[in-house]
């Protein structure tokens, strides 16, 4: 549409959405490929989404290709979907040091088997996504994108979800609302576990999360003076096993060996 048409129409939107509450704003999907619209004409559109909304919704802007400038007043979050073919929520603490706001990976790829590389990851890489993102402060969005006989693609259409990852996603999601209050935040980490991402709030919750590494134990070095519960996550048979005790300074504990493994650390 031209520019008055433009505004218009988003203007009325806006006064209509802006009333429920379960709303957020995305100014585009993918705003790089819509070859009419300038830089001008979203920085507009983002002025008249903020000035006709009284109730301050989250707002953003998704991308393709490049990252949208991030650091703009008027983003509260960055909507970000992955520029590199294998790294996604790995870059989770980088984005969050660079815009110093909440990273919203919107679209990591899509658990499924169509043709394109979007859509076509395991449902246990769907699920490491998450993970990855969740221990480095982040949040992650799932779809599904399965072949269907009756052309029923999840990800157009919705019916019902085939994937593997759903029940493994909502099992983090139980491990993240027994955290702590103000969720997962990466911190500064001592060079014995660089090879790890370790979120939370040190000294009171610590989460590793091993990903496709399988350690059979590991020896963690926390501060002394402060005892630790010891649970080991197996994150995609979805089970939590306390060690015996508990732990102060460093400390080994025994693992299975095997992909998708998590420890959390609580203050006893």
């Amino acid at each position: 549409m031209g520019k008055v048409a433009d505004d218009r129409y988003l203007r009325y939107i806006t006064a209509r959405l802006s009333a429920f509450r379960h709303v957020w704003w995305s100014l585009a999907n993918e705003y790089d490929l819509m070859w009419e619209k300038e830089t001008e004409d979203w920085e507009r559109f983002a002025g008249i989404v903020t000035g006709n909304d009284p109730h301050d919704h989250l707002i953003s802007i998704h991308n393709c290709n490049p990252f949208y400038d991030y650091s703009r007043p008027w983003i509260t979050h960055c909507s970000i979907q992955r520029q590199d073919v294998y790294r996604t929520a790995e870059y989770t603490d980088e984005w969050r040091a660079k815009w110093n706001k909440p990273v919203d990976i919107d679209e990591c790829a899509y658990e499924g088997n169509i043709e394109t590389g979007w859509g076509n990851i395991s449902g246990e890489e769907m699920t490491r996504r998450f993970w990855e993102g969740a221990v480095r402060g982040g949040y992650v969005g799932h779809g599904e994108t399965y072949l269907h006989p009756q052309d029923i693609l999840w990800w157009a259409k919705g019916d019902e979800l085939l994937g593997t990852s759903p029940a493994r996603i909502a099992f983090l999601r139980r491990i993240l609302e027994e955290g702590p209050e103000g969720g997962i935040h990466p911190f500064k980490k001592s060079p014995m576990d660089w090879d790890v991402p370790i979120g939370g709030v040190p000294g009171e919750y610590v989460l590793y999360y091993f990903g496709i590494n399988r350690p059979s134990f590991r020896v963690f070095h926390m501060e002394p003076g402060t005892r630790y519960t010891v649970d080991v996550i197996d994150t995609w048979n979805m089970t939590i096993k306390r060690r015996e005790g508990t732990y102060e300074g460093s400390f080994r504990v025994e693992l299975a060996g095997r992909e998708y493994m998590a420890v959390r650390l609580m203050k006893a």
